[in-house]
Protein backbone atom coordinates (compact mmCIF):
# COMPACT_ATOMS: atom_id res chain seq x y z
CA UNK A 1 0.00 0.00 0.00
CA UNK A 2 2.62 2.60 1.35
CA UNK A 3 4.53 1.83 -2.39
CA UNK A 4 1.19 2.46 -4.32
CA UNK A 5 0.80 5.87 -2.23
CA UNK A 6 4.55 6.54 -3.02
CA UNK A 7 4.25 5.99 -6.79
CA UNK A 8 0.99 8.28 -7.22
CA UNK A 9 2.78 10.92 -5.33
CA UNK A 10 6.04 10.62 -7.31
CA UNK A 11 3.89 10.97 -10.44
CA UNK A 12 2.67 14.22 -9.07
CA UNK A 13 6.00 15.51 -8.09
CA UNK A 14 7.02 19.40 -9.43
CA UNK A 15 10.64 19.30 -8.28
CA UNK A 16 13.43 17.45 -7.70
CA UNK A 17 13.34 18.24 -4.11
CA UNK A 18 9.67 17.12 -3.95
CA UNK A 19 10.50 13.27 -5.50
CA UNK A 20 13.49 13.23 -2.76
CA UNK A 21 10.74 14.39 0.14
CA UNK A 22 8.67 11.27 -1.03
CA UNK A 23 11.64 8.90 -1.07
CA UNK A 24 12.25 9.91 2.41
CA UNK A 25 8.76 9.49 3.65
CA UNK A 26 8.64 6.31 2.57
CA UNK A 27 11.88 4.45 1.42
CA UNK A 28 12.52 3.40 5.38
CA UNK A 29 9.01 2.14 6.09
CA UNK A 30 9.30 0.43 2.69
CA UNK A 31 12.08 -1.77 3.54
CA UNK A 32 12.34 -1.36 6.91
CA UNK A 33 15.88 0.22 7.00
CA UNK A 34 17.51 2.63 9.59
CA UNK A 35 18.50 4.81 7.01
CA UNK A 36 18.14 6.29 3.42
CA UNK A 37 19.54 8.46 0.85
CA UNK A 38 19.31 10.08 -2.10
CA UNK A 39 22.01 10.94 -4.31
CA UNK A 40 22.03 12.57 -7.41
CA UNK A 41 24.84 12.43 -10.55
CA UNK A 42 26.25 16.09 -10.66
CA UNK A 43 28.95 16.93 -13.07
CA UNK A 44 30.78 13.35 -12.56
CA UNK A 45 30.26 13.34 -8.72
CA UNK A 46 27.85 11.57 -6.68
CA UNK A 47 25.76 14.19 -4.21
CA UNK A 48 24.15 13.41 -1.29
CA UNK A 49 20.77 15.70 -1.95
CA UNK A 50 18.41 13.91 1.07
CA UNK A 51 18.44 11.53 3.83
CA UNK A 52 16.07 9.79 6.19
CA UNK A 53 17.81 8.21 9.24
CA UNK A 54 18.40 7.53 12.86
CA UNK A 55 21.50 9.27 12.31
CA UNK A 56 22.96 12.19 10.39
CA UNK A 57 24.72 10.30 7.27
CA UNK A 58 26.37 12.31 4.33
CA UNK A 59 23.45 14.87 3.35
CA UNK A 60 25.05 17.57 0.98
CA UNK A 61 28.28 16.06 0.80
CA UNK A 62 30.01 14.70 -2.76
CA UNK A 63 31.90 11.73 -4.03
CA UNK A 64 33.35 10.83 -7.04
CA UNK A 65 31.66 8.33 -8.98
CA UNK A 66 34.14 6.15 -8.96
CA UNK A 67 35.03 6.14 -5.35
CA UNK A 68 31.48 5.24 -3.53
CA UNK A 69 28.72 2.47 -3.70
CA UNK A 70 26.34 5.01 -5.65
CA UNK A 71 28.34 5.76 -7.94
CA UNK A 72 28.65 2.03 -8.62
CA UNK A 73 25.67 1.73 -8.75
CA UNK A 74 25.18 3.80 -11.36
CA UNK A 75 27.71 3.23 -13.83
CA UNK A 76 27.10 -0.03 -14.01
CA UNK A 77 23.15 0.20 -13.86
CA UNK A 78 22.75 -2.33 -11.53
CA UNK A 79 21.86 -2.69 -7.50
CA UNK A 80 24.01 -4.06 -5.26
CA UNK A 81 23.59 -5.82 -1.98
CA UNK A 82 27.02 -5.34 0.89
CA UNK A 83 25.78 -7.48 4.19
CA UNK A 84 29.13 -6.00 5.54
CA UNK A 85 29.86 -2.37 4.53
CA UNK A 86 33.72 -3.12 6.10
CA UNK A 87 35.95 -3.67 3.68
CA UNK A 88 34.21 -3.28 0.77
CA UNK A 89 36.29 -1.85 -1.91
CA UNK A 90 33.33 0.14 -3.91
CA UNK A 91 32.19 1.96 -0.28
CA UNK A 92 34.65 4.58 0.76
CA UNK A 93 35.12 3.62 4.56
CA UNK A 94 36.09 6.23 5.72
CA UNK A 95 32.80 8.84 5.30
CA UNK A 96 31.28 5.10 6.98
CA UNK A 97 33.55 4.88 10.30
CA UNK A 98 32.11 7.76 11.65
CA UNK A 99 28.62 5.95 11.49
CA UNK A 100 26.63 2.90 13.01
CA UNK A 101 25.67 1.75 9.56
CA UNK A 102 27.10 -1.75 8.77
CA UNK A 103 25.08 -2.79 5.73
CA UNK A 104 23.05 -1.47 2.47
CA UNK A 105 21.25 -1.86 -0.74
CA UNK A 106 21.75 1.06 -3.63
CA UNK A 107 19.78 0.70 -6.32
CA UNK A 108 20.04 3.18 -9.99
CA UNK A 109 17.49 5.22 -10.28
CA UNK A 110 16.88 6.43 -13.95
CA UNK A 111 16.95 4.85 -17.39
CA UNK A 112 18.54 3.91 -19.63
CA UNK A 113 21.25 6.28 -18.25
CA UNK A 114 20.68 6.15 -14.22
CA UNK A 115 20.54 9.64 -13.05
CA UNK A 116 20.69 8.78 -9.19
CA UNK A 117 20.41 6.25 -6.86
CA UNK A 118 18.57 5.08 -4.21
CA UNK A 119 20.49 4.09 -0.43
CA UNK A 120 19.06 2.13 2.09
CA UNK A 121 21.19 1.63 5.17
CA UNK A 122 20.76 -0.81 8.51
CA UNK A 123 22.65 -0.70 11.95
CA UNK A 124 23.23 -4.34 11.74
CA UNK A 125 24.70 -6.96 9.55
CA UNK A 126 21.73 -7.62 7.15
CA UNK A 127 21.47 -9.24 4.04
CA UNK A 128 17.71 -7.80 2.79
CA UNK A 129 16.19 -11.12 0.93
CA UNK A 130 15.36 -10.78 -2.45
CA UNK A 131 11.29 -9.19 -1.78
CA UNK A 132 12.94 -6.27 -0.13
CA UNK A 133 15.48 -5.36 -2.54
CA UNK A 134 12.56 -5.65 -5.09
CA UNK A 135 10.81 -2.95 -3.45
CA UNK A 136 13.25 -0.48 -3.23
CA UNK A 137 14.00 -0.79 -6.98
CA UNK A 138 10.24 -0.36 -7.59
CA UNK A 139 10.72 2.36 -5.73
CA UNK A 140 13.89 3.50 -7.22
CA UNK A 141 12.07 2.96 -11.16
CA UNK A 142 9.10 5.28 -10.66
CA UNK A 143 11.50 7.89 -8.89
CA UNK A 144 14.05 7.39 -11.80
CA UNK A 145 11.01 8.26 -14.31
CA UNK A 146 9.68 11.25 -11.89
CA UNK A 147 13.78 12.71 -12.60
CA UNK A 148 13.55 11.98 -16.26
CA UNK A 149 10.69 13.62 -16.64
CA UNK A 150 11.47 16.65 -14.54
CA UNK A 151 14.97 17.21 -16.09
CA UNK A 152 13.19 17.35 -19.55
CA UNK A 153 11.19 20.12 -18.28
Amino acid sequence: MRLAVAAKRLAAARSIDEVAAVLCDTARDIVGSDGIAVVLRVDGVCHYVAEDAIEPLWRGARFPMTECVSGWAMLNRESVVIPDLEGDPRVPQIAYHRTSMRSLAMVPMGAPEPVAALGAYWCAYVEPDHATVRRLEVLAQVAGAAFSRLSQT
